[in-house]
């Protein structure tokens, strides 16, 4: 009896699945053979390999994780304090007027942006770049204390900068550092638990907040001022512990038993092409190649709608206080959309990571984007605003994540390039803060701010959408004729990463 539809449709969808998973197992030993194992790995087994690999990335996990993890919401929590204290009083203090106070935000930037480029490309040449980023929390966390000691508004603008300059060295640097020990399946959710860490101090940030600043007389000394010098003595015993504690790459890795190094270097080789322990690219011809990538300036391009639409992380506790609400009360209502957000960025990050899968999400945070702003912009309803203030942690945040996983996947080598892409995406970019830092005036709508926001958010899927249909195109020559794949190569894409099948995933 012939098999009705039902039937025959299932059959046939064994028969594809069949196919698929021989055509992996193909690709697979294809990229194998291209790449060789070293001779430490080569008498091993595949599942004698796959137990090493977990047993290796659990112990990655258990040491390089919370540790950075820390220190971003340190990081976070001593640029973001001056948010805080805008509610109790430092404007009184110092005598700013409003413009005063977002030329203190944005002046941060002055020294954060043009430092980040050269420190990663710094941190490719030195072999100890574990070390390099907790030295760096050690000073920043000496600078964000001493801002406890200003007078005057000018000496808040110097130490700004200073403040800026020590932590240029931390995000990009790390963003670097985790794609040199992670694959491409791993990487996206070891982001998105540093974005959850970030949120994770936001949140808690509002509370250590509002604890700090009953201390308001405490000594003389003003609550504002106990903010800086309990986070940033925090920050500087944290850094100094840690730089005894930190890894640098896999290859030197004092954690990893010496077959485990060389399979950690193996394992990103055969994803992506030569890795850190094996390239020979100068400083300033890496620097180079990513100026000259196409693919890079749109990822800066995108990075600066979302860092755009990020100002409105900078002025929350402002924002919240339009609710009407008592200076305490607005510093514990900024908590509940930063835990809302690192529980989102757990979810994006895994089914981005288990699927392969980065287009869909940018669509799904840029039209909640779209939502929240329409909200402010258009009513005072206290409920629907809450509602709209507890999207705008991850509509903005939620894209950061998916930039820098389609920078580490889709321009994985050279690494110098990687390293110059990244700290580029995170500069340039960023000088969106500088801007759109001056737009929040004229509470409680905001308008100047939430329509740029809007615009930004429209320009951001309109740009990513060319992305996604530049990287098909890609994919195509790549699967395509040894003239077409000619082409891909001009792109960015290696010879090697041709030899073993690459392409760009996710879009």
């Amino acid at each position: 009896m012939a098999p009705n539809g039902d039937d025959a449709t299932r059959i046939a969808s064994a028969v594809d699945e069949d196919l698929a998973k021989c055509d992996i197992e193909h690709a697979e030993k294809a990229v194998q053979d291209a790449v060789l194992k070293p001779p430490s790995i080569q008498h091993m087994s595949n599942a004698e390999l796959k137990e090493m690999e977990n047993k290796m990335v659990l112990k990655m996990d258990i040491l390089i994780m919370p540790i950075m993890g820390v220190l971003y919401i340190l990081n976070y929590v001593d640029r973001s304090a001056l948010a805080a204290t805008k509610v109790y009083g430092i404007m009184d203090d110092l005598g700013m007027s409003t413009t005063d106070f977002a030329t203190a935000i944005s002046i941060l930037f002055v020294g954060y942006i043009p430092f980040q480029i050269p420190s990663n490309l710094l941190m490719t040449r030195i072999s100890r770049p574990g070390l390099y980023i907790c030295s760096a929390a050690t000073v920043w966390g000496c600078v964000s204390a001493a801002t406890a000691a200003v007078k005057t508004y000018k000496s808040l603008l110097i130490i700004r900068v200073f403040l800026g300059v020590t932590e240029a060295v931390f995000f990009p640097g790390v963003i670097y550092f985790l794609s040199a020990w992670y694959t491409k399946n791993e990487l996206g959710k070891r982001l998105a638990a540093l974005f959850m860490f970030q949120m994770i101090g936001s949140a808690f940030g509002g509370l250590i907040a509002a604890a700090c600043l009953t201390l308001d007389g405490r000594y003389g000394i003003s609550g504002w001022r106990w903010l800086f010098i309990v986070e940033g003595s925090i920050t500087v015993g944290s850094g100094l512990i840690f730089m005894m504690l930190m890894p640098e790459y896999p290859h030197n890795a004092r954690i990893l038993k010496q077959e485990e190094r060389d399979y950690a270097v193996w394992r990103l080789e055969v994803e992506a092409g030569a890795g850190e322990a094996h390239e020979d690219v100068t400083t300033l011809g890496s620097f180079k190649l990513a100026m000259l990538d196409g693919k890079i300036w749109t990822m800066v391009l995108c990075m600066s709608f979302a860092q755009a639409m990020g100002s409105s992380v900078n002025f929350f506790p402002s924002i919240v206080q339009t609710l009407g609400y008592s200076q305490m009360t607005s510093l514990l209502l900024t908590t509940p959309p930063y835990i809302l957000a690192a529980i989102l960025f757990y979810g994006i990050s895994y089914l981005s990571d288990r699927k392969n899968i980065i287009f869909p999400f940018y669509v799904g945070c840029l039209c909640f984007a779209f939502v929240a702003y329409i909200i402010t912009l258009s009513t005072l309803q206290t409920g629907a605003r809450y509602f709209a203030m507890m999207l705008m942690p991850s509509v903005c945040t939620g894209p950061q994540i998916l930039i820098y996983k389609t920078m580490n996947v889709h321009m994985a080598r050279p690494y110098p390039k990687r390293a110059a892409g990244v700290a580029m995406i995170n500069a340039i970019g960023g000088l969106s803060n500088v801007w759109a830092s001056y737009l929040y005036y004229d509470a409680p709508h905001y308008y100047a701010a939430f329509g740029a926001l809007l615009g930004c958010a429209a320009a951001f899927l309109l740009t990513v959408t060319l992305y996604l249909m530049y990287v098909r195109r890609m994919n195509t020559l790549l699967s395509g004729t040894p003239e077409e794949q000619h082409r891909a190569m001009k792109s960015g894409v290696t010879q090697q990463q041709i030899d073993i099948g690459w392409r760009y995933i996710g879009y």
